[in-house]
């Protein structure tokens, strides 16, 4: 059986974390959001199967989020990865984008349609840089109106059925969360969720009477589960469902009726449905078992989307039809031709740590290595995330890496969501703290396997994984034989002083204070350690970067080159925080697997030439604004 080629394995459609679902008014098509055009774009397709259309045809922007209207379109889009959503009309048999908002330095994400089909709501920070307000878009005319202008983060929930009301989320951070219903004439707020302390609370949508919301809380329990919350008096909100893993979507149809919700089962969703007027659960239609990225269901209530990922198989859209039973699956994300059945399925396991706690990872082991093999330990970003099989980078970079011989360890450390509240506030302002002991323990718990070589073990990660890849390599040096860090923070005093405005606040609860806690950053930061580095390192960073910016990397790479350490660079002057054109994500992912092969692998498993992908190496590009060898 020969191997399958990188470019098999990484012949992928990827559908975006911050896209949505959507089903149009009258519920027999769908839209998504996917990079099959090489770019994020629109795309329509029947509900029932059949040919897709692509409605927009970006190269240099991307689209993101949508809303499908009676007027056709409204999306959010964005330039080369700078996160500066604009909103954009756009007719429903797709064309060319009217932007509505062109407002440089300001970042807008749509809401919900208002019942009479003519507006939306949006949260943007159009009215103050550092904070997050709540408008209305009239979808016809393209005019924005405030209906909330204050200090403080807030987004748009679902519209009350009579039209002048509108729940709104005040979030304080991912973990705590207030919601109130706003009379948009009259600016009054009645309250729904007073708490102390940090809680959840997710409203999903109002009863066809206006008497309740429907709310995705953790209140009182470790784990989010289902309320609904009465809107006149202070009683306590009643349980709809409620269980030993969180609730992660919710979705119900226009008419209030049909409750469809996904449980995230130790990483695999499981879906649930319910008449609401009856209270009775429904059959649930054989989806995949895997992880859903989005829900939705049709406004008439006779069909269910969602966009779930596999191990074997990446994220794509599957609606069924809950009359029939049939589901059908609409989109084919992977084009590599290779069969599922020759793709490595992950063992869910479980590691000590120093504390006693049990760490959860998923462990790839490769097929059919005789002695022992190289693993990378990858570790997700976020790091309030969760690493789940089915992501479409991860699924080529984890099955190209196995099909030569290196098996990849991916962790859900501290911090991750999916193992209740206490286990995702164990990172907070402590990055570089416990978590990277978890690190260490999953090193030391690889080199006792006895397939694993001890001596060829490599670290990979984005984003806060880049930053963990970092600490990594610069404070437990004696694990690694090669890392790899995709737009990681290197220095935590510099990087909480560059996030965008409306980030300041939420990152002194989630990483400290530069001004006040600079003793605390500094000590945490890899670049405070950077004589530590031993074996080889790439680090990989977009240009346009709003979250990690570039001179995080710059200077990493800087005091490693001055250190003589061995140190391959590359930018993307056209990506942000990760990469939206496909070519420049073949580009980097073909580094990163040509890197991690050279480094790990032994002769017989050595990559192929990167020449045969088009992209050449050059272990010592010229960093911006600096002589080459500088």
């Amino acid at each position: 059986m020969s191997r399958p080629s990188f470019e098999q394995l990484f012949a992928v459609r990827r559908f975006h974390l911050l896209s949505s679902l959507t089903f149009s008014p009258d519920g027999e098509h769908v839209a998504y959001v996917h990079d099959g055009s090489g770019q994020m774009n629109l795309w329509r397709q029947p509900a029932t199967g059949g040919p897709a259309t692509q409605l927009t045809h970006l190269v240099e922007d991307a689209a993101r989020h949508h809303a499908w209207t009676p007027h056709g379109f409204v999306v959010g889009i964005d330039h080369h990865g700078d996160e500066q959503w604009q909103l954009h009309r756009l007719p429903a048999e797709g064309g060319v984008p009217e932007n509505l908002t062109g407002r440089e330095r300001t970042q807008l994400q749509l809401g919900r349609v208002h019942p009479d089909g003519e507006r939306i709501a949006f949260n943007g920070n159009l009215a103050r840089a550092h904070d997050q307000s709540v408008y209305v878009l009239h979808i016809p005319d393209g005019e924005t109106q405030p209906i909330l202008e204050d200090e403080g983060n807030h987004q748009p929930g679902p519209w009350h059925p009579d039209g002048r009301r509108i729940a709104v989320v005040r979030s304080r951070g991912n973990t705590d969360q207030d919601v109130f219903v706003l009379d948009v004439p009259t600016g009054e707020r009645t309250p729904l969720t007073d708490h102390e302390g940090d809680e959840v609370n997710i409203p999903v949508a109002f009863d066809p009477a206006g008497e309740s919301l429907l709310l995705i809380t953790n209140r009182g329990h470790e784990f989010r589960w289902l309320a609904r919350r009465r809107l006149d008096g202070d009683a306590e909100p009643e349980t709809v469902w409620r269980g030993d893993w969180d609730v992660e979507h919710a979705a119900v149809d226009r008419a209030g009726r049909l409750l469809a919700w996904t449980v995230n089962e130790d990483g695999v969703s499981a879906l649930h449905l319910r008449d609401l007027e009856t209270g009775r659960d429904l059959p649930v239609p054989g989806l995949p078992r895997g992880s859903c990225l989005h829900l939705a269901v049709s406004p008439d209530g006779r069909r269910v989307a969602a966009t779930i990922g596999l191990a074997t198989r990446p994220f794509d859209v599957y609606v069924a039809d809950l009359e029939s039973g049939a589901v059908t699956r609409l989109t084919e994300s992977f084009h590599g031709g290779v069969p599922e059945a020759e793709l490595v399925q992950p063992e869910p396991v479980r590691y000590p740590t120093f504390d006693g706690r049990q760490v959860p990872a998923w462990l790839y082991r490769p097929r059919g290595v005789e002695g022992s093999a190289p693993v990378v330990l990858s570790i997700h970003g976020g790091p309030e995330a969760q690493e789940r099989p089915g992501s479409a980078s991860t699924f080529g970079l984890y099955q190209y890496l196995l099909s030569r011989g290196i098996g990849v360890l991916a962790p859900n450390i501290r911090g991750s969501t999916g193992y209740g509240k206490t286990y995702q506030s164990l990172i907070r302002r402590d990055w570089g703290g416990a978590e990277l002991r978890d690190i260490d323990a999953a090193a030391r718990h690889l080199r006792g396997l006895d397939w694993v070589d001890p001596d060829r073990i490599g670290v990979y990660g984005g984003s806060f994984g880049g930053f963990a890849t970092l600490s990594a390599m610069t404070r437990l040096p004696e694990h690694w034989a090669c890392g790899v860090d995709l737009v990681g923070p290197s220095n935590l005093v510099t990087f909480a002083r560059a996030v965008p405005p409306f980030w300041k606040q939420r990152l002194r609860a989630w990483v400290g204070d530069p001004d006040e806690d600079t003793e605390l950053l500094v000590e945490r930061s890899p670049i405070t350690y950077a004589e530590g580095v031993r074996a080889p390192l790439l680090v990989l960073q977009g240009a346009r970067d709003p979250r990690v910016v570039q001179p995080e990397s710059d200077q990493m790479v800087e005091r490693l080159r001055a250190l003589g350490r061995e140190v391959e660079y590359h930018v993307f002057e056209d990506e942000g925080h990760g990469f939206t054109k496909r070519e420049n994500q073949l580009r980097a992912y073909r580094l990163i697997a040509d890197f991690l092969v050279r480094h790990l692998a032994t002769s017989g498993e050595r990559a192929e030439p990167a020449a045969s992908s088009g992209v050449g190496v050059n272990p010592s590009p010229t960093l911006p604004g600096k002589q080459a060898g500088s």
